[in-house]
């Protein structure tokens, strides 16, 4: 199983930009799905998580203007940010909790990190 994650780049604040993260391999089901990000010198950050059911938390810094979503059919997590702020710069990872059909047991999937800068 892999987790691949995209949509990172350079953007101005006050833009928006979409991450996605694409699960591949011998899954049977995908379970808690979040995400991550990191600045360089901090620990790693919980920014949102969603549940199969779609229940979704967030981290206070980023309520409001981030969304997690997910296409259970494609096997893909989203994470729309708008409103970024120069803090919202890091390397974001998607991070999942998944059943592969090799062994039918639940273990975690960490994806690539994708870096987000937000500057002017």
């Amino acid at each position: 199983v892999q987790l691949q994650a995209s949509g990172g780049g350079l953007v101005q604040p006050g833009r928006s930009l979409r991450l996605s993260c694409a699960a591949s391999g011998s899954i049977f089901s995908i379970n808690i799905v979040n995400w991550y990000r990191q600045v360089p010198g901090r620990q790693r950050e919980l920014v949102a998580g969603i549940t199969t059911r779609g229940s979704t938390n967030y981290a206070d810094s980023v309520k409001g203007r981030f969304t997690i979503s997910r296409d259970n059919a494609k096997n893909t997590m989203y994470l729309q940010m708008n409103s970024l702020k120069p803090e919202d710069t890091a390397v974001y990872y998607c991070n999942a909790d998944i059943i592969t059909t090799s062994d039918y047991r639940l273990m975690n999937y960490w994806g690539k990190g994708t870096l987000v800068t937000v500057s002017s």
